[in-house]
């Protein structure tokens, strides 16, 4: 179950009722861009342990590889800082060739 197109307020309210329903959750922000990127910071994007989705940091073009991200941090607990750009060995992989740069950080919720 996806809603790629969600607003903010909704996003955390979502992430919020999937973890009061005992699930985990993690919250990715775009924290940077520079150059050609497809959502601006400040966007965000919550996944569930199930593998709920919701929000959006990229029009989709690196949210497997953020999805993938939140699953480890949901089971770490430790956040991550992931970096996508065209200096970046996967930025053909996730889909950012097109020369822009991003920065997203992923945190569990709760």
């Amino acid at each position: 179950m996806s809603d790629m197109m969600t607003g903010a307020e909704d996003i955390l309210g979502l992430a919020t009722s999937w973890a009061t329903g005992g699930e985990r959750v993690a919250i990715a922000t775009v924290v940077e861009t520079w150059g050609s990127s497809p959502r601006p910071a400040g966007s965000q994007m919550a996944v569930s342990e199930a593998g709920r989705m919701a929000g959006s940091v990229s029009g989709g073009c690196i949210e497997g590889a953020v999805a993938d991200a939140a699953k480890a941090v949901m089971e770490s607990g430790a956040p991550q800082l992931l970096s996508f750009g065209v200096t970046n060995e996967r930025a053909w992989e996730v889909g950012l060739a097109c020369g822009g740069k991003v920065s997203v950080f992923v945190e569990r919720l709760g």
